[in-house]
C-alpha cells in the first residue's frame, strides 16, 4: 500500500522524489512515536506485574472500604500526572488493579471506564496530545492549560462520577 501510494500520489503526479521522501520521513516519525509509546506502556505494565507491584497494591487495600472503581480511577490519574501518556496510564493501571479485583464482584466494564476516565485527567506538558492541541490551534501555553487541560480534567472527573452512578444500577 505504501508503494502504491508513493506511485499514485507522488511519482504519477510528477512530485519530486525529495518531496516524497520528506513526506514519508514525517509520517514515519509520527507513527514511530506512537509505536514507541504503546511498546513502553505494555512493557511498563509487565515490569510492574512481574515485580509484584499489583499484588502489593492489592495487599495495601485489602479490607479497605475504598471503591475499586475509585481506586482504578485514582491510580490511572496519578500515573497520568506523573508521566503524561493516557495509554501508559491505562495499561499500567490495568496491570495494577487486576490482582485487586480477584474475588471481587465489581463489574469489569465499569473498571475499564473508571480507568479510562482517570487516564485522561490533566493533560499537560509531558503529554503529546497537549502539544498537538497547542500547535494545531496556535494557542499559547496559558491558553492550552486554560482550555485543554481544564477540559480533560472535567471529562475525567465527570467520567468518574458517571461510573460511580452507573455502579448503583449495574
Amino acid at each position: 500500500s505504501v508503494l502504491l501510494a508513493v506511485y499514485t500520489m507522488g511519482i504519477a503526479r510528477k512530485i519530486p522524489m525529495d518531496d516524497l521522501m520528506a513526506s514519508a520521513e514525517g509520517s514515519v516519525k509520527a507513527i514511530g512515536m506512537l509505536l514507541l509509546i504503546l511498546g513502553v506502556s505494555g512493557s511498563l505494565k509487565e515490569v510492574l506485574m512481574d515485580g509484584g507491584v499489583g499484588d502489593y497494591v492489592a495487599y495495601i487495600f485489602e479490607g479497605s472500604t475504598i471503591s475499586p472503581l475509585f481506586l482504578a480511577w485514582l491510580i490511572a490519574a496519578i500515573i497520568r500526572l506523573a508521566q503524561g501518556s493516557a495509554t501508559v496510564a491505562a495499561l499500567t493501571t490495568a496491570g495494577l488493579v487486576i490482582p485487586l479485583l480477584e474475588g471481587s464482584d465489581v463489574n469489569l466494564a465499569l473498571v475499564v471506564l473508571a480507568t479510562g476516565a482517570g487516564s485522561i485527567i490533566a493533560s499537560h506538558v509531558n503529554d503529546t496530545g497537549f502539544w498537538i492541541v497547542k500547535e494545531s490551534f496556535g494557542l499559547t501555553m496559558k491558553e492550552t492549560f486554560g482550555t485543554w487541560t481544564v477540559l480533560e480534567t472535567i471529562i475525567s472527573v465527570c467520567g468518574l462520577g458517571f461510573v460511580l452512578l452507573l455502579s448503583l444500577f449495574v
